[in-house]
């Protein structure tokens, strides 16, 4: 079984995902803010992006709660790794 085609969407949804964060937090906070700021505003953002929306499958097509739970932990992974990198580079 190939997976390119899945990486390559995989890769495109995560930089989209990181498009919005950038965005909020670039609003939110000028150069040189804090890194704990600027974890808290690109990681909250990342969070509902790459969870949130997994909820609503368990709530209206009864997939498994404990699938819902396993890839919202996935996702706080992701975005947790988005807001280290966002807080690491950004501008001072």
């Amino acid at each position: 079984m190939s997976m390119g085609s899945n990486l390559v969407l995989w890769f495109l949804y995560s930089a989209a995902i990181g498009v919005f964060a950038a965005f909020i937090a670039g609003r939110a906070l000028p150069p040189g803010a804090a890194y704990r700021q600027v974890f808290k505003f690109s990681g909250v953002t990342a969070f509902v992006g790459y969870s949130a929306a997994l909820w609503q499958m368990s709530i209206w097509y009864k997939r498994a709660w404990s699938i819902t739970l396993k890839s919202t932990v996935d996702g706080l992974v992701y975005a947790i790794l988005t807001a280290g990198v966002f807080g690491w580079l950004w501008p001072r």
